[in-house]
């Protein structure tokens, strides 16, 4: 990274296409560095700070959804998957290992720039210089609007991607109140539509598991209509 610009992290094996997106990126005022695989990658990240991560599915050895796993057991950096694969399966499966977006080949690199934008302006929405920062409490958790945290009952920072972030603020504003899941991909990743809808329940699924201590005591209800409610009473702390 040679700049104070955002940096993007391309790990794709492709040369082609890594010289394509590099080269389309740096021109709209990016820093870019572009490696060949998850060996690379490691190195890369070992001594480098990213701001978000352009991962390719099928890369040799190592693959993109493992290591997008891999990531996410201690970093909530964003990545957005790059994908051949055209079954809705397939894309829910990038959501389910903790990828913030997805992104069909061959694309448009007009629309990979977009998505890393949208994504990139999700992530650093909260984060502008200004008043204290706005901060929301449920059942002993604490969601912190501007730095983008959430904290157990105990005090502990629970690790949220983007993604994640996004829905349960999505959740907490909307409190008690029914959202389909057209309402929740609008709130959140900007797309609604009946293609996409089993991408928020995986990612409600994510979100469960990481705030509820039963399954029985779920704070996210599932409603008939095809929809979910966020249950607890949300106030500011």
């Amino acid at each position: 990274m040679t700049d104070g610009s955002q940096n993007i992290l391309i790990v794709e094996d492709d040369k082609p296409t890594r010289d394509l997106i590099s080269r389309y990126l740096r021109d709209h005022q990016f820093s870019v560095d572009a490696v060949a695989n998850g060996k690379e990658m490691d190195r890369y990240l070992s001594k480098d700070r990213v701001d978000l991560i352009v991962l390719d599915l099928m890369l040799p050895g190592e693959d993109g959804l493992s290591l997008c796993r891999r990531l996410r057991t201690d970093s909530t950096t964003p990545i957005i998957i790059l994908t051949a694969k055209g079954e809705d399966l397939d894309r829910i499966l990038d959501l389910e290992m903790g990828a913030d977006d997805y992104l069909a080949k061959p694309f448009n690199p007009r629309e990979l720039l977009a998505r890393i934008n949208a994504v990139l302006r999700r992530r650093s929405s909260g984060l502008a210089t200004g008043a204290t920062a706005a901060r929301l409490k449920f059942q002993g958790w604490t969601i912190d609007l501007r730095l983008r945290e959430l904290r157990d009952p105990q005090g502990a920072q629970v690790p949220l991607t983007s993604a994640e972030f996004d829905l349960l603020q999505a959740f907490c504003e909307r409190a008690g109140r029914v959202l389909t899941r057209d309402n929740l991909l609008s709130m959140t990743r900007g797309r609604p539509g009946a293609s996409f809808g089993r991408s928020i329940d995986v990612l409600v699924s994510r979100l469960r598991r990481k705030l509820d201590r039963t399954e029985e005591s779920s704070v996210i209800k599932t409603v008939r209509i095809g929809g979910y409610v966020f249950t607890p009473v949300v106030e500011e702390a």
